[in-house]
């Protein structure tokens, strides 16, 4: 006489044989029912890996990133801060180390003329002469331009530039004041300098 089998033994039996009925009416054959269960349940994180590659199995959900953190907003410097540092960098060291140290972002600010007659302290420095006021921006992060180099009597780099850009010498600096001038505002240290640019200049026709 057949034996009547209720829920729990059925199960039972089908899981010893390595069947079980998951959820929404699925079977799974040829593995345990502890394993099936598991990948029933994963979660991104302890997702099933597919046997080839080891990587997560097809449909499995990506992990979500976390946001990126957003870039903090800095408000422009007051202009006439600006300008009071540019005025400061053509003649008074002091007045420009003590601005600096109030705003260090003053090192590479800009102040416009007018009409897009743009300086920075670096280009007052260099065109009035002031070795010690630009040599002391450059040390605290002013960006290098040929004007500077070339009134400090770098001639590596005047060289340098005037080579890669062919033309460069005739690029007016700040106030339309041309290179040549920045070089003699260097006196005896940017005597090579001069030199160098002035050989550049065109032939007089005798």
């Amino acid at each position: 006489m057949a034996h009547s089998m209720n829920r729990r033994s059925f199960l039972t039996q089908q899981t010893a044989g390595g069947a079980i009925l998951l959820a929404g009416g699925t079977w799974v054959v040829g593995q345990s029912a502890a394993q099936s269960a598991a990948d029933s349940k994963a979660t991104p994180k302890d997702a099933p890996k597919d046997a080839t590659s080891g990587g997560p199995k097809e449909g499995t959900p990506a992990p979500k990133q976390p946001a990126g953190k957003p870039r903090e907003k800095k408000m422009p410097i007051e202009a006439e801060l600006v300008k009071a540092f540019v005025i400061a960098a053509h003649k008074d060291l002091e007045e420009v180390k003590k601005l600096l140290a109030a705003k260090p972002g003053l090192v590479n600010a800009c102040w416009d003329w007018g009409g897009g007659d743009f300086e920075s302290a670096l280009g007052g420095a260099a065109h009035t002469g002031q070795r010690e006021i630009a040599e002391f921006l450059i040390a605290k992060g002013a960006r290098l331009d040929i004007f500077a180099a070339a009134m400090l009597g770098k001639l590596d780099v005047v060289k340098a530039m005037v080579t890669a850009f062919p033309g460069i010498e005739k690029t007016p600096g700040p106030h339309g004041i041309p290179l040549i001038v920045h070089a003699k505002m260097g006196r005896e240290p940017a005597a090579d300098v001069l030199k160098f640019l002035e050989s550049l200049q065109p032939k007089k026709a005798t």
